[in-house]
């Protein structure tokens, strides 16, 4: 899987139409009673972990046509699984766009494609840079903030806290990978050639990354920035431990599941691990009586009753899904290629309630970036707990 984007599911899109003009305006996929919104997800090969992303997004949507639709017009949402396979996601994003007519989910593979037949895709449930291009991808916008941004608030926390540090990075040998690396050097600045004193790389591929562990264990880091996709983040936690070496770990916001992560690699192994959100952690007691997080649980007991309430990929799913909903209620009765664009660039500090407080999502016609901020959180064997302030790229 060398060079392919890391795609979380979540990619949705629209295939809808031209000029908008004050009448009803559709393209193929949308109607007086229907919009049809495609997705591809890995519910299966080694990112299958963000399966849970794509069935509650379907979940969200079943609510919102039990609620009357959007402005009428009940959701058809077709998605299809990819395996986490780049050719695979080039064959379904075909189907989706050329036979089911509607717009798909994107990863590296099929970015120029999509593009080329000016088909939104919308909030591609990935932090890599590249998604956020207005000028040369005018039709594609990402959801999540961004992987070099992420890295560089735990780069910032590692020069705060531990100035002499020496660390180890693992990372997975793609565009996703490199993304956070690069971050995290760039975050470090001088002193990145100094701090990092040990990288070790894997395949997707790969059955196990115990060995890359060992390697970076064996360097006398006493940091380790773990930038991993759910299945061998777990596989890291738990070989580090097992080793027995205790660094200061670090985990990107990619992998932090409770549900699909942490109690994987055994709850006890991940205690003291850092990391950062943007949405509210389902597992945090302090989110007991919040009115969003309530309104999610009632959501999950109703239309996702098999959903793991405490994976935050339950959340994710949930509010990437709302933040379409929004989208897709801006756009009226100009359901248009060209219009379902252009509400997705006016989006103005719009609140979904499950994300953190202080985060909002904002974007223009060249800022294809919805949120950018995060806070710090920390793993105390039972959940994460937030601590520091919201840190914003936009301040």
């Amino acid at each position: 899987m060398k060079g392919r984007l890391f795609t979380i599911a979540a990619l949705l899109t629209v295939a809808l139409a031209f000029p908008a003009l004050a009448q009803k305006k559709y393209d193929p996929g949308a109607s007086d009673k229907e919009i049809k919104v495609g997705n591809t997800n890995p519910y299966s090969g080694p990112a299958s972990a963000y399966g849970a992303i794509g069935k509650s997004i379907a979940a969200y949507f079943r609510m919102v046509n039990d609620r009357g639709g959007i402005n009428g017009r009940k959701l058809n949402f077709i998605s299809y699984d990819d395996g986490y396979s780049p050719p695979k996601t080039v064959e379904m994003a075909r189907k989706l766009v050329e036979q089911d007519q509607v717009g798909t989910p994107s990863n590296t593979a099929i970015h120029k494609y999509m593009n080329a037949k000016k088909v939104p895709q919308l909030f591609v449930a990935t932090g890599a840079t590249k998604w956020n291009d207005a000028k040369s991808f005018p039709w594609t916008m990402g959801w999540q903030p961004n992987y070099q941004t992420e890295a560089r608030i735990y780069a910032r926390h590692i020069l705060q806290t531990k100035p002499n540090a020496k660390i180890a990075v693992l990372y997975q040998n793609d565009d996703y990978g490199k993304d956070y690396l690069k971050g995290f050097e760039d975050g470090l600045g001088p002193q990145a050639q100094k701090m990092i004193v040990a990288k070790a790389s894997y395949e997707v591929s790969e059955p196990t990354v115990d060995s890359q562990i060992l390697q970076l264990k064996s360097s006398g880091a006493d940091v380790f920035f773990n930038i991993t996709t759910p299945k061998f983040a777990a596989q890291a936690i738990r070989a580090a431990y097992d080793s027995g070496w205790k660094p200061t770990h670090y985990l990107n916001n990619v992998s932090n599941s409770v549900g699909s992560v942490l109690k994987p690699a055994g709850i006890e192994k991940a205690v003291g691990i850092i990391t950062s959100a943007y949405v509210k952690d389902p597992t945090d007691k302090r989110w007991a009586n919040d009115p969003g997080m309530k309104a999610w649980r009632d959501f999950m007991a109703k239309y996702n009753p098999d959903g793991d309430t405490s994976d935050p990929f339950n959340v994710y799913g949930y509010t990437v899904a709302a933040t379409l909903e929004q989208v897709l209620k801006q756009c009226g009765d100009t359901l248009t290629r060209e219009n379902v664009m252009k509400q997705a660039a006016s989006l103005k500090r719009f609140r979904i309630d499950t994300l953190l407080p202080g985060i909002t999502i904002s974007t223009g016609p060249s800022d294809y970036a919805p949120i950018e901020a995060m806070q710090l959180e920390r793993f105390n064997g039972h959940e994460f707990e937030l601590f520091g302030e919201v840190i914003s790229n936009e301040q």
